[in-house]
């Protein structure tokens, strides 16, 4: 795991694309580094360590788990792969060029349809008719 200082290039540390600049995505979020139990568990590197992230990866990260859960459950990238939604995005994602975003696919109408979304679970559709 590095530490990545954002305005560089590389390559992702989840879907391995090469991109123009990766984002520092911290493994144990800024918001929780005060709490009494990361002081136990976490020496003072391990709390501050951040990997290079492109920004499609690390806005879904951030979509799909919130602070505490990455603070107690996905403190690493291993843990972030094993993510089921996580694990699907990098598939769909580690196929597409750099600067592929699905807002952007959306808005030239090549995204994948919502039945077709590989990010969609269909068990969790709901009729509110």
């Amino acid at each position: 795991m590095s530490n990545t200082n954002g305005a560089r290039g590389g390559e992702c540390g989840l879907c391995g694309r090469p991109v123009e600049r990766l984002t520092r995505h911290h493994l144990v979020p800024r918001t929780r580094h005060k709490n009494k139990r990361n002081k136990k568990t976490f020496d003072r590197q391990e709390i501050h360590r951040t990997v290079g992230l492109c920004s499609p990866c690390h806005r879904h990260i951030h979509t799909v788990l919130d602070n505490k859960e990455l603070e107690r459950d996905y403190n690493t990238l291993e843990a972030l792969r094993s993510h089921p939604d996580i694990e699907k995005f990098i598939a769909w994602i580690g196929k597409k060029p750099h600067g592929t975003t699905r807002t952007g696919l959306r808005r030239e109408g090549r995204a994948p349809t919502r039945s077709g979304d590989p990010l969609r679970d269909p068990a969790q559709d709901t009729n509110f008719s």
